[in-house]
C-alpha cells in the first residue's frame, strides 16, 4: 500500500464524523473530515508530509510550503520533516489571517520568499477562500506561488476559484475516496 492509501484508510477509520456541521466557509455539511485529529497524531503526520510532497513532486525550485494559521501549520511541518528525511530543503512558512499589530507587525512568518516559488497548503477545502486568502498575503510579500496542493478536496467550488487567482489547484483525496457523497 502507498502512503495515500494508508491515509485513506486513517481518515475514514478516524477523522470522518457524521452529523450536522457548519463548516468555515458558513455551509451546512452531514459530515465533517477533520484532519487536524490526524495532522497532530503521530501516525498521521508522516503520511500527511508524504502525501503533500508526492503531490507536488513534479513542481520544480519550490522553497516553502505553508498556508493560513492554525490549519496549515501541521502540514507544513510534517513536509518539512519528511522531505529532509528525502534529502529535499523545503521549509514551512505561515500566514496570519491579519498583520501583527506589535514586533515586526508581519503576516508572513518564517524565511523571506520574496521571488521564491511556494506552495500553499489546505488540509480540508471547500470554497478555497483560506488558501486565497494566504495567495493575497504572500503575494504582498513578493512570494511566487506556484500552486495550491490540498489534502481532501470536497469538490464544492474551491477548485475554481483558486484557479481564478491564476494558481494551479491539486487536491489528493477526493470525496469519493473517502466512500462520502459529494452532495
Amino acid at each position: 500500500m502507498t502512503a495515500r492509501d494508508d491515509l485513506i484508510q486513517l481518515i475514514r477509520d478516524e477523522a470522518v464524523f457524521h452529523g450536522d456541521f457548519v463548516l468555515t466557509s458558513g455551509k451546512r455539511a452531514t459530515y465533517y473530515v477533520d484532519m487536524r485529529k490526524l495532522s497532530l497524531d503521530h501516525r498521521g503526520a508522516p503520511l500527511i508530509g508524504d502525501v503533500l510532497l508526492d503531490l507536488i513532486a513534479d513542481i520544480p525550485d519550490i522553497v516553502a510550503v505553508g498556508g493560513l494559521t492554525m490549519g496549515a501549520d501541521p502540514l507544513a511541518n510534517a513536509v518539512l520533516h519528511r522531505g529532509l528525511a528525502r534529502g529535499l530543503a523545503i521549509d514551512a512558512f505561515v500566514v496570519r489571517k491579519q498583520p501583527k499589530d506589535h514586533g515586526r507587525g508581519r503576516q508572513v512568518e518564517g524565511p523571506d520568499l520574496a521571488g521564491k516559488r511556494v506552495v500553499v497548503l489546505e488540509d480540508t477545502s471547500t470554497t478555497g477562500g483560506s488558501p486565497i486568502a494566504a495567495i493575497e498575503a504572500l503575494r504582498k510579500v513578493g512570494a511566487e506561488v506556484v500552486a495550491v496542493a490540498v489534502i481532501v478536496d470536497r469538490s464544492t467550488g474551491a477548485q475554481a476559484a483558486i484557479e481564478a487567482t491564476g494558481v494551479e489547484y491539486r487536491a489528493a483525496i477526493g470525496l469519493a475516496d473517502l466512500g462520502l457523497d459529494p452532495s
